[in-house]
């Protein structure tokens, strides 16, 4: 079955979140967006094409969702995937493929820093247990629709990480 459009991905499916480093021209995204298309409708795992959906979320986010229920992907095609967008990396001067940034909401924009800038965040007050961040560890299309993607640092891996002593239990 070849791509299909994100929502129709289940629940169940496998996802995968790529977090670009800084927010695309224009023209750049059309680019972006119609390379991750062109893999996506002949993605395959062994010859036999996947069922997949992608979506783009406030510029800056890539989601694959994968409907495993007929095909699973292989070791193969998830590294097709990510030497995929290590290409796109190279020919638009932009980062997607890292798992090391933190990302998190300021104010209207999206930030991305690292993990020692983000713990500095939190001891300087910036960055609070409410404070909205992006769990792209998750691993479901569920955990995106249900909003474990997207939460307060409280209820998710970030409140045990940087607010030990604040976390609720």
């Amino acid at each position: 079955m070849p791509r299909i459009p994100f929502d129709r991905i289940p629940d169940s499916g496998r996802v995968w979140i790529f977090g670009s480093d800084r927010r695309l021209a224009e023209d750049e995204e059309h680019r972006f967006l119609a390379a991750v298309d062109a893999f996506l409708d002949r993605w395959a795992a062994h010859g036999t094409p996947l069922t997949v959906g992608r979506d783009w979320r406030y510029g800056r986010f890539i989601l694959v969702g994968l409907d495993e229920s007929s095909v699973p992907p292989s070791g193969c095609s998830i590294d097709a995937m990510v030497n995929t967008l290590k290409d796109l990396e190279a020919e638009l001067g932009a980062t997607f493929v890292d798992n090391t940034p933190v990302w998190y909401r300021r104010d209207d924009d999206i930030g991305r820093v690292s993990r020692s800038e983000f713990k500095d965040l939190v001891r300087s007050g910036s960055v609070r247990l409410e404070s909205v961040v992006f769990d792209n560890t998750v691993t479901r299309v569920g955990q995106v629709r249900s909003g474990e993607w997207e939460r307060p640092a409280g209820e998710a891996w970030h409140g045990r990480a940087f607010f030990r002593d604040r976390a609720p239990a």
